[in-house]
């Protein structure tokens, strides 16, 4: 356990006790071996258009917005047309997961959550349905296949690899698949999946992207009045992208379409082996704004995933399916499909519970119809049932011990501290971590603070706004920022060592940009790093990845990360 210099400032030495014996029950300290042997990137090298690396390590670009998914495909051009995009790589390079096929080869399933339309049309508001729909083929999530050839990561020639967009065909299953929250008065064939934030992958090899902030694609061309659950999950009369200007599904005010917006902010299932599989919306893991679906297998063979909705004051989640995943596949049930959803309440002095969303919970029952219900408005039963508001949780990631960790990025707005957020305001973020009773599958938890963002407020440590998450099996977290780091420095990934605490800088990424996404080969020799919205897509920023001398618009890109040794990245 660190305990925190602010847990004993803000809560009194009898808050550090109960910090202590917190601590004590956990028992995460498990080795003392050190596992951080690169040499850092200096903080003075991390404000350049162009990424920074530790001299221990060397980078090559891979699959930057734009490229084909087969060699045939379209070129990239700027801007690119509907037709071209829905063929080519998308924007916005997020949550991934790297599936092989074979040595140094394999499927990389990759989200594409964001991009401003100033970047995607070069221009601030769709003025066409053709403009809104390259914007929507843009976004989503993809599947393309990557090898090593001669030495070097490319894209190369795959039946696998295919795109899923705004326009995407899709399906539901789960409570929510069939009733009426989902059914439209015009078209009731779902469509789409957008703003796919982080990521799963599941023990079935399959991959699972999330649906986040699937509000901003919706507005109102006419008169229209959020109820409470539209409040809630932040859909208002104008967004972002506009797309509703000119696509009647994401008109708020269109009865024909009075349910769209309940079609989104979903966990989505991906067969990264199967071209004509139809992604599943799985239903039973709620509708918020999921960061991502770190999965673990627990006591008596059952799947637990573990989730954060990315919103100040929201909550952490976990799914725990009914029965062992291999028993419940043979019998043609999805283990995602049946199981019970939890909202977690973190207690003072170290201890939690996780609370369930279901229709027999007493707190519930009386104020929805059923668990569609539930599902749906996940948001306000969580509240019902008391959940711990959080400072925007994000990534989660289950580590080989059995400690889970999620990112709360930061939150400005808090005022009031709590055990679990113990800064107000909280401008920086922490890191939280935890352990379940019953190897995961129980409804209690130990938990303490591992890392406050402001106690490594020095220029060779800092970091801000954690997001990304990764644990590997040695013990090392891996943590990407995305949020205003100290002194102008850009975004980067840096690695813990969770045995001593100490953090070293790997990366910086450029002007602008958001480091995110995080996937590794089978031997850990390669590490798969994403560059989202480098230069906020202004070249004058950075157009990264083209070369420093080129006046060129700026291409989201996944970077390939290597000890120049061989070794294990991260070491």
């Amino acid at each position: 356990m660190k305990l925190s210099r602010r847990t004993v400032v803000k809560g009194g030495l009898a808050a550090a006790a109960q910090f202590m014996v917190g601590c004590s029950v956990t028992g995460f300290t498990e080795s003392t071996r050190p596992l951080l042997g690169f040499k850092p990137v200096p903080f003075s090298a991390g404000t350049g258009p162009m990424p920074a690396i530790s001299e221990d390590y060397e980078y090559e670009v891979v699959i930057p917005w734009g490229t084909p998914l087969q060699p045939d495909g379209p070129e990239y051009q700027y801007p690119p047309s509907a037709e071209d995009q829905a063929l080519q790589v998308g924007i916005g390079h997020d949550g991934m997961a790297f599936f092989p096929t074979g040595v140094d080869e394999g499927m990389l399933a990759i989200n594409h959550e964001y991009g401003r339309n100033s970047h995607i049309l070069g221009k601030l508001t769709p003025t066409s349905l053709a403009d809104v729909r390259t914007s929507q083929h843009a976004h989503g999530a993809g599947v393309v296949k990557i090898a090593k050839v001669n030495g070097s990561w490319q894209r190369v020639a795959s039946d696998h690899a295919r795109r899923f967009h705004g326009n995407s065909e899709a399906t539901f299953s789960g409570p929510v698949a069939g009733t009426e929250w989902l059914k439209n008065g015009a078209d009731n064939t779902p469509r789409g999946t957008v703003s796919n934030c982080s990521n799963g992958q599941t023990p079935w090899n399959t991959y699972l992207t999330c649906e986040e902030n699937f509000n901003l694609y919706f507005g109102a061309n006419g008169a229209f009045e959020p109820n409470p659950s539209q409040q809630r999950y932040g859909l208002k009369a104008q967004s972002w992208f506009g797309w509703y200007l000119f696509d009647s599904r994401f008109d708020l005010s269109n009865p024909e379409f009075e349910n769209e917006s309940n079609r989104f902010g979903w966990v989505v299932e991906i067969d990264p082996f199967d071209a004509n599989q139809i992604p599943v919306k799985r239903t039973a893991l709620g509708r918020l704004k999921h960061e991502g679906a770190a999965q673990t297998v627990g006591q008596d063979g059952r799947v637990v995933v573990y989730m954060g909705d990315d919103q100040r004051f929201e909550h952490i989640y976990k799914f725990v399916s009914s029965g062992n995943w291999k028993e419940m596949r043979s019998r043609g049930v999805s283990p995602l499909d049946e199981g019970v959803l939890y909202v977690a309440r973190f207690d003072e002095g170290g201890s939690g519970e996780w609370l369930p969303l279901t229709i027999d919970n007493p707190k519930l029952k009386d104020k929805f119809s059923d668990q569609a219900d539930i599902l749906v408005n996940v948001r306000l039963a969580a509240t019902e049932l008391g959940a711990t508001p959080m400072d925007r949780p994000e990534w989660t990631t289950v580590a080989s011990n059995g400690d889970v960790y999620c990112t709360l990025t930061n939150n400005s707005e808090r005022t009031t501290p709590n055990a679990a957020n113990p800064q107000a305001p909280n401008p920086h973020g922490h890191i939280i971590r935890w352990r379940d009773s019953d190897n995961h599958i129980g409804t209690s938890f130990s938990w303490d603070i591992f890392l406050l963002s402001d106690d490594h407020y020095d220029e060779e440590h800092t970091f801000a706004s954690p997001d990304g998450l990764w644990a590997d099996p040695d013990g090392r977290l891996f943590v990407m920022t995305d949020g205003g780091q100290r002194d102008k420095h850009n975004n980067q990934l840096l690695v813990s060592d969770t045995n001593t605490g100490e953090i070293r800088r790997l990366l910086t990424g450029v002007a602008g940009c958001e480091v995110t996404g995080i996937s590794a080969t089978p031997d850990r020799r390669t590490l798969f790093v994403n560059v989202q919205h480098p230069g906020n897509g202004d070249p004058a920023l950075s157009n990264f990845p083209h070369s420093p001398d080129q006046t060129t618009i700026p291409r989201d890109c996944t970077l390939a990360l290597r000890r120049k040794d061989g070794g294990i990245v991260g070491s």
